[in-house]
């Protein structure tokens, strides 16, 4: 894995004539976006994965009123923290004895925009099996946890929680779901060496990415370098033919990192 130090240089130019395939969701990938353009980059945004309300919004609210009940929260991912904390926000405050745990930094940050500035977080990954290795999630008899996420998350989280003796409820407070996005433009430009790396956030994204450029577009992406800072989506690409996988840090830090050292080692317009 990368280390991340103070950060590149973001007038460097160093992404020059790299044309960057973004697939996260539009509203998370700005940030990125911006810090490659800075850089010299052609971000193409190509979003896998789209963030909408759950159809049935009642057992969240029904589970913000009785949020005094629970021991612990569990937010798995910012879009958990933005769904539920702007409704907490709306008509309540967070309850003082009830621990705030999570996934990773990203979305620890979104916490601290509310507010919530002691959260578990681990510093050596951003997934279940990170957050469960954490000392806090290990003694959980009789425990009441309450699980923020979206439709149809892994079962890991709970699972483990219950082994261990705590009473477990999931709340979905968001849905994810593949976007209808006409892919020829992004084949089309893919095909004239308009893309030159892939940035993948999610297991189920590569799925939806493989899924949406159908067999012409999955040639193309086997022979792409593709970034990711997470096992699970390298593991992934691995089993899906993907041949050139580069592991970043995490965070668009990380991953703009990943990218200079890529290129700083590749330092031409196509790859051997």
């Amino acid at each position: 894995m990368i280390e991340t130090g103070a950060g590149p240089d973001l007038t460097s130019g160093q992404l020059a004539g790299k044309g960057i395939l973004i697939t996260r969701p539009l509203h998370q990938a700005g940030n990125l976006a911006t810090q490659i353009k800075l850089l010299g980059g052609e971000p193409w945004l190509f979003p896998v994965l789209e963030i909408s309300d759950s159809e049935n919004r009642q057992p969240l609210l029904d589970t913000i009123v009785r949020l005094d009940e629970f021991d612990l929260a569990i937010f798995v991912s910012p879009n958990a923290v933005e769904k539920v904390m702007s409704l907490i926000r709306a008509g309540r405050g967070w309850p003082r004895h009830v621990s705030v745990a999570t996934v990773g930094k990203g979305s620890a940050r979104a916490l601290e925009r509310y507010g919530i500035t002691r959260v578990i977080v681990p510093e050596d990954g951003s997934d279940s099996e990170a957050l469960l290795r954490m000392p806090q999630l290990q003694v959980m008899q009789n425990r009441r946890v309450v699980i923020f996420r979206g439709n149809d998350g892994r079962k890991l989280l709970g699972d483990t929680l219950r082994n261990r003796g705590a009473n477990v409820e999931y709340v979905e407070c968001y849905h994810r779901h593949k976007p209808e996005i006409d892919p020829l433009p992004l084949l089309k430009h893919w095909r004239n060496n308009g893309i030159q790396a892939v940035i993948i956030s999610s297991s189920e994204g590569l799925d939806n990415l493989i899924d949406m450029i159908g067999e012409t577009g999955k040639q193309l992406l086997e022979a792409t370098p593709v970034f990711t800072a997470h096992d699970r989506i390298e593991c992934k690409a691995v089993a899906s033919g993907i041949r050139k996988i580069y592991r970043t840090s995490l965070g668009d830090e990380g991953t703009v990192q990943g990218l200079l050292e890529y290129f700083g080692k590749n330092n031409r317009a196509s790859y051997p």
